[in-house]
């Protein structure tokens, strides 16, 4: 749920409904707040953790961690709650109002900054040991850091690219990209296009999961901005986008989507199985999309860097991470649950569980999927080698990412480029102004 929320320009309306929801979670959690203190009296450290209600793998899996480390650690007692994911973030910010978050929260990555910027998480840096840093990839780290300091780590990260049938492209000869610096250019990607649809019943070869909901379109075609040598902020200072978003080379890389979409070759996604049901040779889609792939397409399946707009390929990153709330008074006992998910075994068994990219090089080396050699190892490559840019960090990326989206689906309808653009910078420049830029307190 794309959701922004600050202390100094808030309807009337948001707060009562955040103020209905403080009291429905402070109800809930006080029987939590009295066991712990009776636990901490018999020396048993009681620690909060909410987690969002991902796939039911992700959550069972998520349990037994759980478990396993309340076995090790018997002075230590974690209790887990979930949260579902569509409302997470709302109810996390009622938390917040409230101030009765958990010790331990996971947060979806790019809304981090917000909660950074309202004081709500802190620092780990003095948490965690360099050792452990040099474990992460570099693009876990990224994420996860903020005005020079730690404030979250990810035990997987995740992967975007263009899934193909070998055949379908050996059927017009297309060449089959390997790494990023070998995608193939925006002149070839729209010839390869064109040349699928010439021997295609309907035209349509392309899947861009236009049924994906809010969040899917800044991270999925952020990247192709980036590419092109726009962007959805100036990153430089994270005050304006104007110029950046609405500039000649974001226009002209949206023009190209808004071509693709006119000239019928997008799959039009009135369901998920354009790609496993045969309507399409290509299809944009992240790490998740693997195993149903897979299994229905086998060999014939290739994984392939997405085009490159002018200025290389570029693709996303980023997923759920955990973090510490500012309301953890055991955050020396609360870091080992993080330290304890990084461990190799655990890292593999949530990757197994969600087919994400291991955070850790020592957990990619063991992993079937993304080591050397392996089906996925080009995600692997996309983070580790600079070819992957986070979100926007900054605490106004949920407007960012609504107010990208309403121009994508503008532009999608037919919309002029350019005015679509115009509109989703007046939104976002507007928030930063309410906002004056999010400069930290």
């Amino acid at each position: 749920m794309l959701y922004l929320f600050n202390y100094h320009h808030v309807t009337s309306l948001v707060r009562l409904i955040f103020s209905l929801l403080a009291v429905v979670g402070t109800c809930l959690l006080t029987a939590c707040d009295r066991r712990a203190q009776v636990d901490e009296g018999a020396a048993v450290t009681v620690l909060r953790v909410w987690a969002h209600a991902g796939q039911v793998t992700e959550r069972d899996t998520l349990r037994a961690q759980v478990g396993r480390f309340n076995a090790a650690y018997r002075d230590i007692r974690l209790e887990l709650s979930f949260l579902p994911e569509r409302t997470y973030n709302a109810q996390v910010q009622a938390a917040a109002l409230a101030g009765d978050l958990p010790d331990i929260l996971e947060l979806d990555g790019p809304y981090l900054y917000n909660y950074i910027w309202q004081g709500q998480v802190q620092a780990l840096d003095g948490l965690v040991a360099a050792e452990q840093r040099k474990e992460l990839l570099p693009s876990i780290l990224d994420q996860g850091s903020y005005g020079g300091k730690l404030f979250g780590i990810g035990s997987f990260d995740s992967g975007l690219g263009l899934y193909a049938r070998r055949s379908a492209l050996r059927r017009v000869g297309a060449r089959i990209p390997r790494h990023p610096d070998e995608a193939w250019t925006l002149a070839e990607f729209e010839a390869l296009l064109a040349a699928l649809a010439a021997k295609d019943a309907d035209g349509a070869v392309l899947d861009l999961k236009l049924n994906y909901p809010d969040e899917w379109f800044s991270y999925a075609f952020g990247p192709v901005l980036r590419s092109a040598g726009g962007d959805l902020i100036d990153r430089s200072s994270y005050r304006s986008a104007a110029g950046v978003l609405n500039g000649v080379a974001a226009v002209r890389a949206m023009g190209h989507i808004q071509h693709w979409l006119k000239a019928g070759w997008v799959d039009p996604n009135v369901d998920d199985n354009a790609f496993v049901g045969g309507r399409v040779a290509l299809s944009w889609a992240g790490h998740w999309e693997y195993r149903r792939y897979q299994a229905t397409v086998g060999d014939d399946l290739v994984l392939l860097p997405l085009p490159d707009f002018g200025q290389g390929s570029r693709t996303a990153q980023g997923s759920w991470l955990w973090t510490l709330s500012r309301r953890c008074r055991r955050p020396q006992q609360a870091i080992r649950f993080i330290h304890f998910l990084l461990q190799t075994r655990e890292v593999l068994a949530m990757t197994v569980a969600n087919g994400a990219v291991p955070a850790t090089h020592s957990a990619i080396a063991q992993s079937v999927w993304y080591r050397q050699g392996g089906p996925l190892h080009l995600f692997v490559e996309q983070l580790n080698e600079g070819f992957a840019v986070p979100r926007p960090k900054t605490p106004a990326y949920p407007v960012i990412s609504s107010a990208f989206r309403q121009a994508f689906a503008a532009v999608r309808d037919g919309a002029p480029v350019q005015a679509a653009l115009d509109r989703a910078v007046a939104v976002i420049d507007q928030d930063l102004r309410d906002n004056q830029a999010y400069q930290t307190r």
